[in-house]
Formats: structure tokens, sequence, C-alpha cells
């Protein structure tokens, strides 16, 4: 029976291709822009780098023996989620909205209407394809971040299982939430200009839901494969994500230039912080601390990048490298078992970033997205607005996880068996080994 589940799965998805072929075009008379599209096919190209910018990253981390394991889980993402937003997923996060909280799966499915010239409302001057393909691979890395929360101890068949109910059931209705114009959290007024939110917080709270849920590993030594695979990932994805919020400015105009200063400016502040930091303990200053504070700065930086100053986003990459190094000092004197430290650097990350976007904001950086200003220059409203929804997104993101890898641990358990977790993950769940 259980071989015949991956064979149905791909008979399904034949059939569906064969019903429903999305050869619609559309010929709407929006202008396309020549520069901006361009601009945004580069994003795309970006942002779908920093996958296997995260797979060298967490790859580094792990013991020699899960390497193959670890990585294999960020890039699978990009194959299965991509099936997903093809057929009905870009239609949850996007499509026509029920009661603001998720997409008709009708609307888009199977791409439909979406060749031609036809343009996403917030979008207007790229096709609306492009805009899809774009938001696809944020809808990838996401639950590839939740996996260095649970590395080295998860079977492979229920890890697909998970990240299929998790894109579906958390990240989907976020995304929607949030950055459809019709969105419960957009009309409240929260931003979040490249994925604090979406992104970071959702994968953070499911990291924690995760290490709790499945408790420690069984081998507690924990020695760092190569430091080199996390410095090239740490490469790839400060590279990558000039296209994760400098595209999210959707165009190629003075907006998307802000936010890559201030991704670069937050992303450096926040590795000399988590260095200097280290030593001010009577720490050696080490490769991969300050290629951890490289990301954490990136990820606090992502909500707030379109809409803070350069002096802001230097403030948000030291503020939130502090808070992160201090969070995963706490982690380590508990029992939470999360292996790579995703709550502390991109739930935490995020959360920071989230509070101090509606602390430095300012409708000189982005006047068309923000109804007010932050609270450092003496307006309260937004700032609450970032509160509330930080904790609205918190509570539903762990307990919504919490309840998603009980479903998958009663359909296929989790946890790999003890022989398996000593032999390691590479040879037990894959049959392959460096």
């Amino acid at each position: 029976m259980k071989k015949l589940i991956p064979i149905s799965f791909l008979l399904v998805i034949a059939a569906l291709c064969l019903v429903f072929p999305s050869i619609d075009v559309s010929s709407t008379n929006a202008h396309i822009d020549a520069a901006d599209t361009a601009w945004m096919l580069s994003a795309t190209g970006l942002v779908l780098i920093m996958t296997p910018g995260l797979a060298f990253f967490y790859g580094g981390m792990v013991n020699k023996k899960n390497v193959i394991s670890t990585m294999f889980q960020s890039f699978i993402c990009m194959a299965v989620i991509t099936v997903i937003w093809v057929v009905f997923g870009f239609s949850l996060a996007f499509g026509d909205t029920v009661y603001g909280i998720i997409g008709n799966p009708s609307t888009f499915f199977m791409m439909k209407g979406m060749l031609g010239n036809a343009t996403w409302k917030l979008a207007p001057t790229i096709p609306i394809l492009l805009f899809a393909m774009y938001q696809l691979k944020f809808a990838i890395i996401t639950p590839a971040l939740i996996t260095g929360a649970f590395a080295e101890r998860i079977r492979f068949n229920s890890y697909l299982l998970f990240i299929c109910l998790f894109f579906v059931f958390i990240y989907a209705p976020l995304a929607h939430s949030t950055w459809h114009p019709d969105g419960f959290l957009a009309k409240l007024g929260v931003l979040d200009f490249a994925g604090g939110t979406v992104v970071h917080m959702s994968a953070g709270w499911a990291a924690l839901a995760s290490a709790l849920y499945m408790k420690r590993r069984n081998e507690q030594n924990h020695a760092p494969a190569r430091i080199t695979y996390v410095m090239i990932g740490t490469g790839l994805l400060w590279f990558g994500w000039f296209g994760f919020n400098a595209g999210s400015a959707f165009a190629a105009n003075g907006l998307a230039v802000t936010a890559l200063a201030t991704s670069t400016t937050a992303s450096a502040a926040a590795a000399v912080s988590w260095i200097f930091f280290d030593m001010a303990r009577g720490r050696k200053p080490s490769a991969m601390g300050a290629c951890i504070g490289a990301v954490v700065g990136l990820v606090a930086i992502t909500p707030a990048s379109g809409f803070v100053s350069i002096p802001h986003s230097l403030i948000i990459g030291l503020v939130s490298a502090s808070i992160s190094n201090l969070v995963v000092e706490w982690r380590t004197r508990t029992t939470i078992d999360d292996t790579l430290d995703v709550f502390p650097c991109h739930g935490v990350g995020g959360m920071v970033g989230m509070v101090l976007t509606g602390v430095f904001a300012h409708q000189n950086i982005n006047s068309a997205n923000i109804t007010g200003n932050g609270l450092f220059f003496g307006e309260t409203h937004l700032f609450l607005i970032q509160c509330e929804a930080l904790v609205g997104v918190s509570v539903f993101a762990f307990f919504g996880s919490l309840l998603l890898l009980k479903i998958t641990d009663m359909l296929s358990p989790l946890r790999v068996s003890l022989e398996e977790e000593a032999v390691g993950l590479d040879i037990s769940q894959h049959g392959e080994k460096l």
C-alpha cells in the first residue's frame, strides 16, 4: 500500500495537467515595464539560490553522518512546494479572499488565466506569472528553514507530509492575510515588507514546536561537519537576500535600492555585533558566530527593509543579533533540542524585526504602504498593531504547528528509530554517505 501512494500522487498530478491545461491567454491593457520585469526575473533567481544556500548553511552545522539528509531536506522543498504551488498553492496565498484569511483555491487553479499580460494588483508593471514564480521562492524556503530544528532525527517520509501540511495550513493563510490587499492583517495595517511574519516567525515558531514535540536527540555530542559549508551557505544566503528584500518592491526603483541598502547594513551590523558580544563574554571570535550573526541581521531587517532608514537598519542589526545571541545561550541551558537554533535565530530575529518596524518605520521611506509612522517618531498606532500581530501570529504558528506535527505523527511516525539515529540519517533514510 505504501509503495502505491507515491505512484498514485504522480498519476493524480498528471491527470490534472491533462484535464486542466493552462493555455488561456490574458490580453489586458496593462503596461508591462521591461526594466521592472528584468529586475524581478533576476530577483526570482536570487531568492531561489537561497534554498541551496540554506542547505549548505545547515549541512555544515550537523554531524557528518547527517549532512546529506539535512541538505536534501532543503532541496526537496524546491520540488514538492513548486508542484503544490502550481496546482492550488498560489491560489491559497493570493486568490480571491475568503474572509480575509485564505484564498480561493480555484482562483488560479493550475495557473489558469496567468499567461499573456495579466498582472497582480500590487505589482502592476510585471506579468502575474512572474509575480507568482517570485512568491513561490518564499514558499519554498519557509518550510526548509524549519528543518534545522529537528535535524538528525526525523523520518524523511514523515517530513514530506509535514511540509505539505505546513504550507497549506500555516504558510498560505499567513501569506494571504499579510500580503493580499484584502487580507485580515493587511487591512489592519500590519507592515511586513518581505516576510518577517510570513516566513521567519512562522518557521521559527514551527521550529520550536518541532523541537518540543520530537524531544531531544539520543546522541548529544555535536561536532559541525564543515564550517566551510556554513560560510558558503552564508554567502549564498546574503547574496540571495538582495532579491528577497529588494525584490519585494516589485519594481526597479528607489524603494528596491533602499531595501537592498538596509539589508546590507543590518546584516553587517549583526555579524559584528555577534562577534563582539561573544568576545565581551570571554569567547573567541568564530567564523560560525559571524555567519549566524549575519543571517540573524538579514532575518530581522526583512520586515523593515522597505520602511526604515539606513541608520535605523544598523540599530536593527545590532539589537537583533544581541537578543538572538542571548536566547541561544538560554536555549543551551534548557532541555529544548532545537538542533540548529532555528527559533532563537529566525523566530526571535523575525519578532525583533517586526517590533522594530513598528518603532522605526516612516512614511518618507515608503509613503504608499504606511498609514502612520513608528514609535520613535512619537506615534503609537503602528507600533501597537505590530505587537498585536506578533502575538496573534505567534499563537497561530506555534499551536497550529503542534497540531500538524501530531497529525503527521499519527499518519507516519516522525522519529527515526534508535538504530537509524545512531547510524545516521544519510544511510538510514537515503542509503548515501559523504
